[in-house]
C-alpha cells in the first residue's frame, strides 16, 4: 500500500517548508509559550530559595552565574520578546487590523489574512527577538 501524501501525520503537520513562514510562527509561538511556562515554574522555585537565607540563596544563584545559565537566560529573553510581539500581531489580526478586504473564495483560495503585512510582522518579531537576545548576551557577558 503506497503512502498517501495527505497522511503524513505529525511529520507533515510540522513541516515548515510546506506552509511558509506562518507555520514557523505557529510553532515558535507554541514552543516559546511552553518554554516561558517552564521558566516561570523554575523561577518560582528559584525565588523560593530565599527562604533558606542568604547562604542558600547565594548557593542556588551560582547555578545561573555560569555560561550555560547566561545562554538559557538569553534564550528566555528571545522567547519572551518573540511571544509578545507575535501575540500582538495575532491580536491585531483577530481585530481586523491589516487583514485586508474579504473576497470571494475562488480556487485557488488565497486567504486575505495571510498577506505581506502579517509576514512583515512575523519577520519583525523574529528580528526583534534576535536583537534582544544579542543585547542580553552582551549585558550578561559584559562586552
Amino acid at each position: 500500500m503506497a503512502q498517501d501524501e495527505h497522511k503524513e501525520g505529525f511529520k507533515g503537520m510540522a513541516n515548515p517548508s510546506r506552509y511558509g513562514i506562518e507555520r514557523v510562527a505557529y510553532w515558535l509561538m507554541r514552543l516559546s509559550g511552553l518554554g516561558l511556562l517552564a521558566y516561570f515554574i523554575g523561577h518560582i522555585y528559584e525565588t523560593s530559595n530565599i527562604l533558606r537565607g542568604r547562604v542558600g540563596w547565594n548557593e542556588f544563584l551560582e547555578l545561573t552565574q555560569t555560561t550555560e545559565g547566561h545562554i538559557v537566560l538569553a534564550i528566555v529573553i528571545a522567547m519572551c520578546v518573540f511571544h509578545t510581539v507575535n501575540g500582538i500581531r495575532v491580536m491585531l489580526g483577530h481585530g481586523g487590523v491589516g487583514v485586508g478586504k474579504p473576497a470571494r473564495p475562488d480556487y485557488p483560495y488565497d486567504p486575505a489574512s495571510q498577506n505581506y503585512r502579517h509576514k512583515i510582522g512575523i519577520y519583525s518579531a523574529i528580528i526583534l527577538a534576535a536583537i534582544a537576545m544579542m543585547y542580553g548576551l552582551a549585558v550578561m557577558f559584559g562586552e
